[in-house]
């Protein structure tokens, strides 16, 4: 590091306390590492078929799903997340479970991009919405709280702290719970945490601070999930538990045992079923490749373009009846 960055990082250390009363004074150098350990690579055009997010660290290409710890720091039950979808946009993105290095794509359905509807009063995610790393909804196994296979994917996780994160950022959270939506029959779990750098993190330790610190966040969150289908034609979403929130300890056990199912995927106890399981890491992982043979895959993708128009239905707001559970067009 260049003396500068250190003089410039002391000082921040020295203003913490007066700029922002009650944050720690690690916020900063903290900060800077998480930003310098991974690294969004863009490729293709934005809002094509062909738009890619690859990640990066230090020795090169990884797979977000693969090489990215779960843990950020084990002994806190501090977790990485990687932001699939900013709070406030519209786009479906997620990790590639199919392609070589699980790239985040756009999802795609009946040939054109998929983007949420606005379903008022909520615009697009109301949260940073993403997946914890290490982590697998094993489809053919009966969750045993919910009675309902898993989804197939990594866990997904909602961030609720007040800065809208970036598509491709690996941000370090604290998990406060989860809610279980059943989603077409599979169980998909929604884990609640937020980034440890925000300046409130301290004083939420668990499920019910969420309604303290944030009133109205929870139900808020409930409606979203049972109605942001009903414009593209489906039914309301349901929950296991009526939609209430477990709490904290609750997640953790949830998130241990997709940790294991995930575990059993790359050590190749599991069959795939049409996941990349290529990582770079694992040493025990039979899906193991040489670094050379990942730089081979970004070199290989499309260069980063210029993004293409969004259509302008996607600003379109969609007002649904919840008792009715009909929406006016």
């Amino acid at each position: 590091m260049h003396t500068k960055s250190h003089v410039l990082i002391s000082c921040f250390k020295r203003l913490t306390p007066r700029l922002f009363p009650g944050a720690r004074c690690s916020y900063f150098c903290r900060k800077q590492s998480s930003l310098a350990m991974y690294q969004a690579v863009e490729r293709g055009s934005p809002n094509t078929t062909d738009y890619r997010i690859y990640f990066r660290n230090s020795s090169g290409p990884i797979s977000p799903l693969h090489d990215i710890p779960i843990y950020a720091d084990a002994s806190k039950k501090i977790y990485n997340m990687v932001v699939e979808i900013p709070r406030w946009t519209n786009a479906k993105m997620e990790i590639n479970l199919k392609e070589v290095l699980n790239p985040i794509k756009q999802d795609v359905k009946k040939g054109k991009l998929r983007f949420v509807a606005n379903c008022f009063p909520h615009h697009g995610y109301i949260w940073n919405y993403g997946a914890i790393p290490q982590t697998w909804e094993n489809p053919e196994v009966l969750d045993e709280s919910t009675g309902c296979k898993g989804d197939n994917d990594p866990i997904d996780i909602l961030e609720i702290g007040y800065r809208v994160a970036k598509r491709g950022e690996v941000l370090q959270v604290k998990v406060l719970g989860s809610v279980a939506l059943i989603d077409e029959g599979e169980t998909d779990w929604k884990i609640i945490a937020i980034d440890v750098n925000d300046p409130i993190a301290d004083e939420l330790k668990d499920i019910a601070d969420v309604e303290k610190h944030f009133p109205g966040l929870l139900k808020a969150t409930i409606e979203w999930f049972k109605i942001y289908k009903i414009p593209d034609g489906k039914p309301e979403n349901q929950f296991a538990f009526n939609g209430e929130a477990k709490n904290r300890e609750f997640a953790h056990h949830v998130i241990e045992d997709v940790h294991k199912y995930w575990a059993g995927l790359i050590k190749k106890e599991t069959e795939a079923g049409g996941i990349s399981c290529a990582n770079v890491t694992n040493a025990e992982s039979p899906f193991k490749i040489e670094q050379k043979d990942a730089e081979d895959v970004i070199a290989k993708s499309p260069q980063l373009g210029s993004p293409e128009p969004i259509e302008s239905v996607v600003d379109k707001w969609h007002f649904i009846s919840v008792e009715r559970m009909k929406f006016k067009l």
